[in-house]
């Protein structure tokens, strides 16, 4: 008999309504012993051979995974794709409810099991235990809400929340109710705000009165008053009292949330959604100015996130009930992953992987910092974390404050460390690993981009090598390759290039929103026939994947992709700049700095107080993680005759690499550049 499921487990499917049998059906098998080779890789031979199967035949490969979930009409057909137009749809015809998998099927088996434990931002303040049964009458409360004040399927919902479990409660509402969620980070300014809400035609923005950041309280409720004072489309705001200060509420349109969720019923029917259904939009920086709405659907979106948890992290998710409000025990497996859901690391690997695969997750409202730099440690201790998923500019961080903020914790129930928005250096990766991990806990060095949904190279945890600084192997169904600049494929091993995708996979970025032709444009046509990450790869004699860094004009800072245009067009917004370009620089713990070259008018004499000025300006026009690390005053920029700025040079210099920066004669002003480097910062 399983070890995974009980006796009192069986009868409770067994009582169920016979019509409900495919949300049981899983559990069922599980009591009966099954476990899907498909859906758990378990060695290395087992890699290698489903691999090997999800390429040679992708359809019945993902059709394995896909069957392993609660569907109510079974798609008629596996995959549909080109890259040309783009157009990719998985499991057509296919419906159901992502949240039915992400909840409904677990009650029968784990209603008391905890979906999540938040540690809130103070460390006096009580924890939260949300079981799997507490998310679903709070996430059926909300969505009965939400439908009261008329949002219907396709409507856009705006979610600008701190981490607090009501975040995760917005957005699964939302797709319970087949409603599009578009999570905006609580860090950006109101302008940034309102032009997501406007890009999406939002009809309700579900916001808090205030947030604790460390030590500082935001003000989120203000943000979003002076974000809707151009936003037309917003009928509504409903706003959860967390920091209980003082905030202006415009009559018939705001509403709190104590006030008309908590007495709302919870019991909410599931809307039946199309596989290609939009699930939700995520706004994310390209090389333009203008942020785009990535656009995610349901189907693939759910199988994909789910796989690729259960197989990246290798955790237990079959422990079933736990007592009412029972933490996770030292033996029981605990999975923490210290993003925000304003990014699609939450997204994925907070809000809906997790929850797929029925397993046990932190939510974190603090700083790796505050109270001091032991919060993370101290964290994993209090709750027995298992599997911990951070990001190397955390890492960095913490490294540098020196061990005597990790000493005093045991760290003894870790069985797993992730690293996941950028590439982790080898310095940090040692001492993660060291410090941390006490060289027992395999380190998956994630590598994945909002637009792919989910991790697209990793190790498997204690199953498949891991090198420190590389992603490693290609999961099941990816195939990547590497390219030179005209677009050949590079093959072999030892060799470096622009890394491609070449096969769509069930996750990946169906469009940008209202704009299909960005989306060809930036992800499709530098290659045609392939898909481009804009990442820069180098694939080792093992066959090993090392991302690089960007080869476009985006920057990742502290893991989050930044446009060079957008924190451009922001610095350009200051009356006394002429003119800017802006590059990243290395940068000991975000990664990559914001480097700023920016002319101003020869009259200007004051130039430190005009550098507070611009980075006060990018703050409040795109947020405070956008705002210049350095910026460097010139008379000039160096361009071609034909206007074209030369980012190489402001690369190389930025970078101190000033030895080799090619030839400058056929600049329009050579001398500018000579300028530029002398004054380098």
């Amino acid at each position: 008999m399983s070890s995974y499921c009980h006796n009192t487990e069986f009868k409770l499917i067994l009582n169920k309504n016979l019509t409900d049998l495919h949300l049981y059906l899983p559990n069922l098998l599980c009591y009966l012993g099954y476990k899907s080779p498909t859906m758990q890789i378990t060695s290395l031979e087992q890699y290698h051979n489903e691999y090997k199967k999800s390429i040679e035949n992708p359809e019945v490969f993902w059709d394995g995974v896909a069957n392993e979930f609660s569907w109510k009409q079974k798609w008629t057909k596996t995959l549909e794709w080109n890259f040309d137009s783009p157009n990719v749809k998985w499991f057509i015809n296919g419906k159901f409810n992502i949240t039915e998998n992400a909840i409904d099927r677990h009650l029968s088996t784990k209603a008391n099991k905890t979906a999540f434990i938040w540690e809130p931002n103070s460390v006096d303040a009580e924890h939260r235990i949300i079981t799997y049964q507490n998310l679903h009458d709070e996430v059926c409360k909300l969505a009965n809400t939400l439908k009261s004040l008329g949002i219907k399927k396709g409507d856009r919902v705006c979610i600008y929340m701190p981490m607090i479990p009501e975040a995760v409660f917005a957005m699964l509402a939302c797709a319970r109710i087949g409603a599009v969620h578009s999570v905006v980070f609580a860090g950006f300014s109101a302008s940034a705000l309102s032009g997501r809400i406007q890009d999406s035609d939002c009809k309700i923005v579900l916001t808090t009165d205030g947030a604790y950041r460390g030590v500082k309280d935001i003000p989120i409720k203000a943000v979003v008053d002076e974000a809707l004072e151009v936003c037309l489309s917003v009928k509504n705001v409903l706003v959860y009292k967390h920091t209980n200060t003082p905030i202006s509420m415009q009559e018939g349109r705001d509403l709190i949330w104590q006030d008309v969720v908590y007495t709302a019923s919870n019991t909410c029917e599931p809307e039946l959604m199309d596989s290609e259904d939009v699930l939700f939009i995520l706004y994310t920086s390209g090389s333009t100015g203008k942020p785009k709405g990535v656009v995610h659907t349901c189907g693939g979106y759910m199988v994909y996130t789910c796989y690729t948890f259960q197989n990246v992290f290798q955790m237990d998710s079959s422990v079933s009930s736990l007592p009412e409000g029972e933490m996770p025990k030292a033996e029981r497996e605990l999975f923490w992953c210290t993003a925000d859901v304003g990014w699609i690391t939450g997204h994925s690997y907070i809000a809906y992987g997790p929850l797929l695969a029925g397993a046990s997750a932190v939510l974190f409202e603090g700083v790796p910092t505050f109270p001091d730099a032991g919060r993370f440690w101290r964290v994993i201790d209090k709750y027995k974390v298992t599997h911990f998923y951070t990001a190397p500019t955390a890492i960095r961080a913490l490294e540098a404050a020196g061990l005597d903020f990790v000493k005093p914790y045991k760290l003894d129930s870790l069985k797993v460390l992730g690293s996941v928005g950028e590439p982790i250096n080898e310095e940090a990766w040692h001492w993660y690993n060291k410090n941390i991990g006490k060289e027992k806990c395999p380190i998956v060095d994630t590598w994945w981009q909002t637009e792919t949904g989910g991790i697209l190279i990793s190790a498997l945890a204690g199953v498949t090598p891991t090198k420190p600084s590389f992603a490693t192997l290609p999961m099941p169904g990816i195939q990547p390759l590497l390219v030179d600049e005209k677009g050949n494929e590079i093959s072999g091993n030892n060799v470096e290039g622009n890394l491609c995708i070449k096969f769509p996979w069930p996750s990946m970025i169906r469009t940008t929103y209202g704009d299909h032709d960005r989306c060809k444009k930036e992800y499709f046509s530098t290659y045609p026939g392939l898909y481009f990450t804009g990442d820069g790869c180098r694939r080792d004699e093992n066959g090993f994947y090392r991302i690089t860094g960007r080869v476009d004009d985006v920057m990742n800072i502290s893991g989050h992709r930044i446009g060079t245009a957008e924190v451009e067009s922001a610095i350009n917004a200051h009356a006394d700049v002429v003119e800017s370009a802006v590059v990243g620089y290395p940068h000991d713990i975000k990664g990559q700095g914001i480097y700023a070259y920016v002319i101003v008018p020869s009259t200007t004499k004051d130039h430190e107080s005009l550098k507070k000025e611009i980075i006060a300006e990018v703050n409040k026009i795109i947020g405070p993680i956008a705002k210049p690390d350095k910026i460097q005053i010139v008379s000039g920029l160096p361009k071609t005759r034909s206007g074209k700025i030369m980012r190489r040079i402001l690369r190389k210099v930025a970078e101190g690499d000033v030895s080799n920066l090619g030839d400058t004669s056929t600049l329009l002003d050579p001398a500018v550049v000579d300028e530029i480097v002398n004054g380098k910062l």
